[in-house]
């Protein structure tokens, strides 16, 4: 029974269905809605992953690219080569009228998926383990991501939020309310975890 508290934590944490279904929401899903606002590059497309959906939906160039180019197979968007001077092409992407059709299936999802993987809460599921100064640079180094994510939104609230439409307005506002969350948890209980080590130290 000991070991059943972490399938515990993770059924809290994890929400979502307990059945199986098919994955909607994936890098390429989310290319298509990016370019129904034009067109764009994997470059720019990346700078909007790491932007606007940086807290919440990661994708890199290694995800990017093959996504790209398994729509571009599928008629779902096309790619314009753009010369640039001393470099190689540009390549510009553009959804279609399918592409459209593909992302607007995918979007009639009453339930997509919310999970949390962290690897922050994996590893002080094992705290214990760990030194006083080990748990707090960990708390710290999420503390420092936390703050640059918060800084990261209201800098786009500020500058591009009057372009937005209600749901991209949404999803800052929700991006700010579980940050401050988090670190409001952290710092009004991070004492549990450096007092707990300190006293396994003592034992020691």
């Amino acid at each position: 029974m000991a070991t059943h508290w972490f399938l515990y934590i993770g059924l809290i944490l994890c929400i979502a269905p307990i059945y199986v279904r098919e994955l909607k929401m994936d890098v390429k899903t989310v290319c298509l809605g990016m370019l129904t606002d034009g067109p764009a590059s994997g470059y720019d497309l990346k700078k909007q992953f790491e932007s606007s959906f940086g807290h919440f939906f990661a994708a890199g160039y290694g995800s990017i690219y093959p996504a790209l180019s398994s729509l571009a197979d599928s008629d779902f968007v096309t790619c314009e080569h753009i010369p640039q001077d001393g470099k190689p092409d540009r390549k510009v992407y553009a959804i279609t009228a399918s592409g459209r059709i593909c992302l607007l299936e995918s979007l009639d999802d009453p339930a997509p998926g919310h999970k949390i993987r962290s690897d922050f809460l994996a590893t002080l599921c094992f705290a214990h383990l760990m030194t006083s100064d080990q748990v707090e640079t960990v708390l710290n180094n999420l503390v420092s991501e936390i703050e640059f994510s918060q800084k990261l939104i209201a800098d786009l609230q500020a500058t591009c939020a009057h372009e937005w439409p209600a749901g991209k307005c949404f999803v800052a506002g929700f991006g700010k309310t579980m940050t401050a969350t988090i670190q409001t948890y952290i710092e009004e209980n991070r004492h549990m975890l450096v007092n707990d080590a300190n006293q396994k130290l003592a034992a020691s």
